[in-house]
């Protein structure tokens, strides 16, 4: 549980920052407020569930952030970087960047799912590269969107597969 609690901790993390940073216009105000306030009770509620199923996050003898998982992450920094280098040339509106993260991130999940050989973070990571995509798409003919689609929905998404994972605990 301990190594999943840290999965599931660091997703909620992120998934609140995608919300917490990406919830301004278009989308109205209030919207905006309601949505950060959940994401952090979300975060809080995968924190409680997570102590209350039995630990404190921390990395044990399991291999799950094992070799497999530094290669993923290595590469997933890499395409970042290049990604970002690129959209930079192709002088792409700022928006382009959490579409690019968001596509990224989701392909990290999804060369996680088959190393750990997990389903269910097989469904965030497809869910996240979709939304990723569909933000780049956007950037032609709705960019003041892509924070939306790209961001809140998935930190959005973040957060329900860490909340999801505590759970299952």
């Amino acid at each position: 549980m301990r190594q999943q609690f840290l999965g599931a901790l660091i997703g909620a993390a992120f998934g609140t920052v995608f919300v917490l940073v990406n919830s301004g216009a278009p989308v109205p105000a209030v919207l905006g407020w309601v949505l950060r306030a959940l994401a952090v009770l979300a975060l809080a509620a995968v924190v409680v569930l997570g102590v209350r199923a039995g630990g404190r996050p921390t990395l044990d003898d399991r291999p799950m952030f094992g070799p497999s998982y530094r290669v993923i992450v290595g590469g997933e920094v890499v395409l970042l970087v290049a990604g970002f280098f690129v959209l930079s040339l192709l002088e792409a509106p700022v928006q382009a960047n959490v579409a690019w993260i968001a596509t990224v991130v989701g392909l990290h999940f999804v060369a996680l799912a088959s190393a750990w050989k997990t389903r269910s973070i097989l469904v965030v990571g497809v869910v996240l590269t979709v939304l990723g995509v569909a933000g780049l798409a956007l950037l032609e003919s709705a960019t003041e969107w892509v924070p939306f689609v790209s961001g809140v929905l998935s930190g959005v998404t973040l957060l329900g597969g860490s909340l999801y994972g505590v759970r299952r605990a």
